[in-house]
């Protein structure tokens, strides 16, 4: 398990001493002035504390489940675990999913890497290639005023091993550990294609002393027509690809300690842990390293319908935690209302959100039903109701989000709820 450099372990702390002002949607106007600590202390309700719409909140209990069934399942499959930061960009869950097992943070872009950092984050899995001499100088300075920080990042080619070595030259104390990145096919995304340009570059990375080779890896939720058949036989070639750097000598350097093999976005994480099972005996203990990071919040669409767990029920089920809850604003027909959320306030690049619920002032909280979001515009839902909808302008409308990497992004602070409404903390984005 990670742990946190002693002059950055406040800096979670400190994030309750902020001021709430109107860089905070959905937050009570009259909480303008207190600390973000204050308005925490006071257990506001969502529904009756002065909140306005749209809000964005997570459910405490659905969060806490989750984190706690990735935990167990990763434990169960001898998996460790580097949960991909991008998709929430907080602190406040790295640090949660860091006592729940994680052995890192996966991320994505320098910035993120320079947020994790400020929050104490000591193992950073880069899931890219990094060339920016900027960022590498960066990286190089905290590696070396930091003995226990511990990053590792994508190679994919010959060249982007000529741009790292000539940025770290003169500035590394330590070599920075890289692993080679397996494409997963033509027409995919990032990654070396062939198991022989992999070897090339495997060699480009022995050949300077800036870096060192630590292992492969690879996202198979790239594979081309990606169905169970195909995305093993990826894993295998991944798996292989490991084996056969070993059985070559390519990590007999003494200062090597483990081999990574790393892979697991959040819908093959089941192969990911079939396939792995499967890694031989190698030279060097073997760090299985699973990089899913959807799952600590889930959603009711695009992944709700992927989810390895939909395989594999016996495992468990996560639990989606978002709720965007709008308002009606308009009702011009019995088929047709608008509610005031749109494209700045949810995830609309898979789906578009789903009514759950329906809450009016007097009543009790009811399903959705005969409601369906058909469009977004910047800051409208458009509704269509069936004929009897019991929808009024001034009710408040649960919807649940599709991409939960397209959800955080739209806001800095998002409550934290009990089922009753009851805020009990609040989670600080840095997108």
């Amino acid at each position: 398990m990670g742990t946190e450099s002693s002059d950055r372990a406040g800096a979670l702390a400190r994030l309750a001493t902020e001021r709430v002002d109107a860089r905070f949607k959905g937050l009570p106007p009259d909480a303008d002035g207190l600390t973000v600590g204050e308005l925490t202390a006071e257990r506001r309700n969502l529904f009756t504390g002065g909140f306005t719409t749209p809000v964005l909140t997570l459910s405490a209990g659905h969060l806490t489940h989750n984190l706690e069934l990735m935990e167990t399942y990763a434990a169960r499959h001898g998996l460790s675990f580097a949960p991909h930061g991008k998709t929430s960009m907080a602190p406040q869950l790295f640090r949660r999913q860091i006592d729940h097992g994680a052995w890192g943070i996966t991320l994505a872009v320098p910035h993120q890497v320079r947020v994790a950092r400020q929050f104490g984050i000591q193992r950073v899995f880069l899931a890219n290639e990094l060339v920016d001499p900027s960022a590498l100088r960066w990286i190089a300075a905290e590696l070396a005023a930091d003995p226990d920080f511990r990053f590792i990042c994508y190679v994919d080619s010959v060249r982007g091993v000529e741009l790292m070595d000539a940025a770290l030259a003169g500035a590394v104390t330590r070599p920075l550990d890289v692993v080679v990145e397996l494409g997963a096919g033509e027409g995919a995304r990032t990654g070396v294609r062939t198991e022989a340009e992999c070897a090339a570059v495997a060699d480009a990375v022995a050949a300077v002393p800036t870096l060192r080779l630590v292992g492969v890896a690879g996202y198979e939720g790239e594979v081309p027509q990606a169905d169970p058949e195909r995305v093993r036989a990826w894993l295998r070639r991944l798996v292989a690809l490991a084996a056969d750097f070993d059985k070559a000598g390519r990590f007999d350097d003494p200062s090597v300690e483990e081999i990574v093999v790393s892979a697991g976005g959040s819908a093959w994480f089941d192969a990911v842990a079939d396939v792995f099972v499967e890694i031989p005996e190698l030279s060097l203990p073997v760090l299985k390293l699973l990089r899913s990071g959807a799952y600590v919040s889930h959603d009711d669409g695009h992944y709700r319908h992927i989810t390895p767990f939909n395989r594999v029920p016996e495992e468990g089920a996560l639990e989606p935690a978002f709720r965007l809850w709008t308002q009606v604003v308009s009702r011009p027909s019995a088929e047709q209302a608008f509610a005031n959320a749109g494209k700045r306030d949810a995830a609309y690049d898979l789906d578009l959100p789903f009514p759950q619920v329906v809450r009016r002032e007097g009543a009790a909280e009811r399903p959705a039903a005969g409601i369906s979001v058909t469009g977004l515009s910047d800051q409208h839902a458009w509704l269509r109701t069936d004929p009897g909808a019991d929808l009024e302008v001034g009710d408040w409308l649960a919807l649940g989000l599709s991409h939960p990497c397209t959800s955080f992004d739209k806001w800095q602070l998002i409550p934290l709820t009990e089922a009753d409404g009851t805020v009990v903390d609040y989670i600080r984005t840095f997108f």
